[in-house]
């Protein structure tokens, strides 16, 4: 068995039990984003959290060692996101983003946001016009260090 038909079976089983990601987060006591990040393949799950979710699920153990392996993260099947959820995201980036890098350095200077030390968070907001969707990326600012070939 592969982490993509344990993806799969994680997905079916979810649904068929009416158990909410919020609930397998509670499980585990993992953040909500990092745990369904996590059951979608992109994050380990350390083999005693991974025993509680696949008897929670109904799984077989043997997704336990697989759900505990370094997992080939990122990669969406196609080059630009088709689902609207997701492209929301990557249009959002379009956008905003050479925004966001020239403040980065503007502030920080030159470097990056950290997606290794890093934390995401997604919050609903009432409002009147509709409730709106708050999502904060918060990573470590990582800078530059270049050095010669002789340091």
């Amino acid at each position: 068995m592969d982490r993509n038909e344990i993806t799969e079976q994680i997905v079916i089983a979810r649904l068929a039990k009416g158990v909410s990601w919020q609930q397998l987060a509670d499980a585990i006591d993992r953040p909500l984003l990092w745990t369904t990040s996590a059951l979608l393949g992109q994050h380990p799950v350390p083999a005693e959290l991974g025993k509680i979710l696949v008897e929670l699920l109904g799984l077989d153990a043997s997704a336990i060692p697989v759900l505990a392996a370094p997992p080939m993260r990122g990669g969406l099947p196609t080059a630009v996101p088709t689902d609207p959820t997701i492209y929301r995201f990557y249009e959002a980036l379009q956008v905003y983003g050479g925004a966001l890098k020239e403040i980065i350095h503007e502030q920080f200077g030159d470097g990056i946001m950290s997606a290794i030390n890093f934390s995401v968070d997604l919050q609903k907001k009432p409002h009147p016009s509709g409730d709106r969707v708050v999502v904060t990326f918060d990573g470590k600012f990582l800078p530059y260090q270049w050095t010669s070939a002789h340091d």
